[in-house]
């Protein structure tokens, strides 16, 4: 009964303009349907990060107080850090994701110019420039959410012709290129890796064919080879990460401590603040904060942390399939991905698996930039969640399967576009009457939005009145097949895309709308 299409015609016709119009604005005001375990999940990460900044930064504060205070980052992660992150995941969460859909591609051009800023008057920092404002916004951090955000928006509108090579990987290329570079001229590597890893991701999941993603992977591969022997530093890293694995007391300083400091740790760890490596690795409180994990809390604490950041990820996925649209299917799933590859990366630096990078512990390393940035993806996706639990799975199941995109304000469905979700057979009725206007000088009208309950009748009235046309105009119509309907442009889309469409066997239909 769920795929039949007399359920979507009443979906189409009844559900959606009650769901629209029966949420009133204080209604609206006081709908809080969040993820509320996706959100206890990030607090507890955030938690988690508080008390792991604070043990890991007192010799850190210190030097950067000069012997006056213990606390200075530990105070400067909770304020202004944490409390301007939760301000920008009250805000996400509170807009209407939709929102965001408009505004992806003036976020896309501001954070390339900020990225081009950086490189001309950033401030230079242990031979990179990657920050501006002294320091306090880091344009790299800031991409990584943008990026998520442009491609969702972009993939979303080219899903049915994202195979094309016009349409799909050439400006995903350009566009994911230039980013890329920009960042990577900081230098920023590890950076750059995990924007172009999320686009990847994301474009796969979206429809890309086998051939797209292999032609990117070489791509990305003689990019990182041409990094690796070019940047001086770079290549020191994996020279010496590839001799760590022969010998590990051939591994840098930074590895052996961190290795040192998972040993130490056992199984319970030595206590919180008891830790003694953090005083030895280089920057304890940011990129090697899993290493004094490891140590203070032991492979218990660490394997609590690596159970919250899978519990993310399930709640992210989760959101993702549930999704009422493609782009938020997309944009919920783009997010996880992103922090759950920065998590990735961060701890197989930390236990020797790749060679040292600078990503930071998506919610626990010190950083404003990071913290905020992870933040507000984290409201994306509660502002995707809070959206799809105005619908009944019944109903986003249908919606999926007419891939119809809802519009933000809550009004009526225009008559065009619920005609345009009905059987072909009734299509057929309307579309070569409009066209007959259209050749007969007539301007056509434009749709109307009329009440709920007299929708039937006003469909029954569009029918007599284009049988009516077909008698009295003498012009011949073009015939439908000339121009492929609405409906067949989602059957073609649900063979191609990856989202999957009306039999749901596409690749992201375990973590894309139902």
């Amino acid at each position: 009964m769920t795929n039949s299409p007399q359920f979507i015609d009443n979906l189409t016709t009844n559900a959606i303009p009650r769901v629209r119009q029966g949420e009133s604005g204080r209604h609206r005001l006081l709908n809080t349907h969040y993820d509320t375990y996706l959100l206890a999940v990030v607090g507890l990460l955030c938690a988690i990060g508080l008390l792991m900044v604070y043990s890991a930064s007192i010799d850190a504060s210190f030097l950067a107080t000069e012997d006056r205070s213990t606390t200075y980052f530990f105070r400067r992660q909770l304020f202004p850090n944490l409390f301007v992150g939760i301000i920008a995941l009250y805000i996400f969460a509170r807009i209407d994701y939709r929102v965001w859909r408009r505004l992806s591609i003036l976020f896309m051009f501001a954070i390339m110019a900020s990225l081009v800023l950086v490189l001309g008057v950033g401030d230079d920092r242990l031979e990179a420039r990657r920050a501006l404002i002294s320091g306090s916004y880091q344009p790299g951090e800031a991409a990584k959410l943008v990026v998520v955000m442009y491609m969702a928006a972009w993939l979303a509108s080219k899903r049915h012709r994202i195979r094309d090579v016009t349409y799909g990987i050439l400006p995903f290329s350009i566009m994911i290129g230039t980013v890329s570079i920009l960042i990577i001229l900081q230098p920023d590597i590890s950076t750059a890796a995990s924007i172009l890893a999320t686009a990847l991701t994301m474009f796969f999941l979206a429809g890309a064919s086998w051939a797209q993603i292999s032609m990117v992977t070489i791509g990305g591969f003689a990019a990182s080879y041409f990094i690796a022997t070019q940047f001086d530093y770079a290549r020191n890293r994996i020279e010496g990460h590839l001799a760590a694995i022969e010998n590990l007391t051939l591994a840098n300083n930074h590895v052996q401590a961190a290795i040192v400091a998972f040993l130490d740790g056992g199984l319970f760890g030595v206590g919180l603040g008891e830790g003694r490596q953090k005083y030895v690795i280089p920057f304890p409180h940011t990129d090697s904060v899993f290493a004094v994990i490891g140590e203070e809390l032991g492979l218990i604490g660490c394997s609590v942390v690596i159970a919250l950041y899978i519990a993310f990820v399930y709640r992210g996925f989760t959101v993702a399939r549930k999704a009422p649209d493609a782009y938020g299917a997309l944009l919920a799933a783009g997010v996880t991905i992103w922090l759950v590859y920065d998590a990735l990366l961060n701890i197989a630096v930390m236990v020797a698996l790749v060679p040292p990078t600078g990503v930071a512990l998506p919610f626990i390393s010190f950083g404003g930039s990071s913290l905020v940035s992870a933040l507000a993806g984290v409201g994306l996706i509660l502002s995707v969640s809070r959206v799809a639990s105005r619908y009944t799975p019944e109903e986003l199941e249908a919606l999926a399967e007419v891939d119809m995109t809802i519009p933000i304000r809550p009004k009526q469905l225009d008559l065009e576009r619920a005609l345009a979700s009905k059987p072909a057979k009734r299509e057929d009725m309307v579309r070569p009457a409009k066209r007959r206007r259209h050749h007969s000088g007539e301007r056509p009208s434009r749709s109307t939005l009329v009440p709920t309950s007299d929708f039937s009748e006003v469909l029954e009235a569009t029918e007599e009145q284009s049988e009516q046309a077909e008698i009295a105009n003498t012009v011949e119509p073009t015939t439908p097949e000339t121009e492929p309907t609405s409906q067949e442009q989602n059957d073609h889309h649900d063979e191609d895309s990856n989202l999957g469409g009306r039999d749901r066997r596409g690749r992201i239909s375990r973590i894309s709308c139902r």
